[in-house]
């Protein structure tokens, strides 16, 4: 009754438009957080077919479930504590991220050898080595017999507008990292900042990896850019009744909606149980044979009211209702409507949800 349909070849179609687009950058493919709700058993593959030079996800575990998928591509994890048991990664062979000078220290402790990318601190002031330990950290790397430094990393926050002057503050940033990390005697062969807005909208930030997520799913990272990708799932559930209202009467909790007049409202199976934001309330559209119709009332955990008016394409149960993806709003709409990013909303199909996958070919 509710799924998510992933379409493959659209996952294909966009890390081949993404990957022409950052040549001769290497691509790393971000498939964190289960490839953004699109399943990394089936995504992953297609992935790596299409050109996926590397892979990377946020957590170790993440890491090591995605090599079950992906056999000898290089796979980066880089959200980990010091305290944490690095065996499962070290033995899987997960190039591990290094966000702080302590973290290097636990790395190097447990003797083993790895390959690490240091994440440094650019300007977001959530994750990286802080600009007073970039030559302390740098030298214990360089002096650790068992560790290999890949490169260094950090992340844009606030690439998805080009114009925004902190970008060429973190940019430059990194760049100065990288010269101390070169002058400090690592060779640094693979380096990383940009991601998908910057992967798509800055050559100069691409170095030699750029780390892209939500272009690779089909989602614009940047709002009225164009950049040729196709979405690649659609979300759907079912009419499971229609049935009228009368003027001055209201539906679902609180009676917060009132109709102006005699219509007929339809019942659709989705809810906040299910990932469905209760603050799509009176923003969302659903689609009903290719028509848009308000949600409203309030979304209930299990359901949403739908107002069909009159009803003049005789919408009835066991309908399919789109609730985004071809026939209904976009991602991206749903997520303005929400007041959240799309990146959010692909996400965001949980609870009773049913992914299934086409082969069809992509709708760029």
């Amino acid at each position: 009754m509710l799924r998510t349909t992933v379409d493959l070849a659209a996952i294909a179609h966009n890390v081949a438009v993404v990957k022409e687009a950052v040549a001769p950058a290497r691509l790393m493919c971000v498939v964190k957080a289960d490839a953004y709700g699109h399943g990394i058993e089936r995504v992953a593959p297609v992935m790596e077919e299409a050109g996926a030079d590397a892979f990377g996800v946020a957590t170790l575990s993440e890491a090591v479930a995605l090599r079950q998928v992906i056999p000898t591509a290089p796979i980066a994890g880089w959200l980990w504590d010091p305290h944490e048991d690095l065996t499962p990664a070290l033995d899987a062979g997960i190039q591990i991220g290094i966000p702080s000078l302590e973290h290097a220290r636990a790395l190097i402790a447990t003797g083993r050898h790895t390959e690490a990318f240091v994440m440094v601190e650019t300007g977001m002031h959530r994750s990286g080595v802080d600009k007073h330990e970039w030559s302390e950290t740098f030298a214990v790397l360089r002096d650790a017999p068992t560790i290999t430094v890949l490169g260094l990393m950090s992340h844009f926050a606030c690439a998805d507008d080009p114009t925004h002057p902190h970008n060429d503050h973190q940019e430059s940033e990194f760049r100065e990292a990288l010269a101390c990390a070169r002058d400090m005697g690592l060779e640094c062969p693979i380096n990383h900042l940009a991601n998908s807005p910057a992967a798509l909208t800055r050559p100069s930030a691409r170095f030699d990896q750029v780390r892209v997520g939500v272009a690779l799913y089909g989602l614009e990272p940047v709002a009225g850019r164009e950049h040729g990708l196709a979405p690649a799932m659609s979300w759907e559930s079912s009419v499971v009744a229609v049935k009228p209202i009368s003027a001055g009467e209201s539906t679902s909790y609180g009676l917060t909606w009132t109709a102006e007049s005699d219509r007929y409202l339809a019942t659709v199976a989705v809810g906040y149980a299910d990932g469905l934001p209760r603050d799509v309330q009176g923003a969302l559209h659903v689609g009903l044979g290719g028509e848009l119709y308000p949600q409203v009332g309030r979304v209930c955990m299990d359901q949403i009211i739908v107002d069909l008016g009159s009803n003049p394409h005789g919408v009835e149960a066991g309908d399919t209702a789109v609730l985004f993806g071809p026939g209904g709003m976009s991602a991206t709409e749903l997520a303005d409507a929400a007041g959240t990013i799309n990146y959010e909303i692909v996400c965001r199909p949980t609870g009773r949800t049913t992914r299934i996958y086409c082969e069809g070919t992509s709708n760029a």
